[in-house]
């Protein structure tokens, strides 16, 4: 939402404002990593599990944000465990770029004030490839494994494709 522009009574209400706990109904799944920062109460029970520091923390992370889906399915949280997918993803994609671009920073310049909250480069340049950092090319590698094994787990993935096709 810009800031000039006021919320109207009709307007849905923002991600962060729904309990998607008590409402799964209202949850989108989207694509890739899309609302994991949004959607509440799992961002803030699963932000402070996320770390990548050097390999022997993001191992810690991922066995931790793991233990949280697994939990989260064994008591029918599907939503839960899907957010949890999403923050094993969002490990491997934000450690690969800290490992590719040193301080993580892959776009040359701020991000234009228009363009705010939306992914690309918004026609900023790619900063070039530093030397690549292998203890972040590790911890990827750990977030990578992780997630590719809740990908694999049968039950999740049915109702996750069930519940984008009925809800998106």
């Amino acid at each position: 939402m810009t800031p000039e522009r006021r919320r109207k009574a009709e307007d849905p209400p923002s991600p962060e404002a729904v309990d998607v706990r008590s409402q799964p109904e209202r949850y989108r799944v989207g694509r890739g990593e899309q609302g994991v920062l949004t959607v509440q109460p799992y961002k803030d029970e699963l932000l402070p599990l996320w770390r990548f520091k050097d390999p022997d923390v993001a191992r810690e992370s991922a066995t931790a944000i793991r233990a949280a889906f697994d939990d989260y399915l064994a008591s029918g949280d599907l939503v839960g465990a899907d957010m949890a997918r999403k923050f094993l993803q969002m490990g491997f994609t934000r450690v690969r770029r800290c490992a590719n671009h040193p301080g993580g920073r892959k776009y040359d310049g701020p991000v234009p004030p228009d363009q705010r909250g939306v992914s690309g480069a918004h026609g900023r340049a790619e900063l070039p490839r530093g030397p690549q950092d292998p203890g972040k090319a590790e911890s990827a590698r750990i977030f990578k494994s992780a997630w590719d094994e809740v990908e694999g787990v049968a039950e999740y993935t049915t109702w996750r494709a069930a519940h984008k096709k009925e809800h998106g």
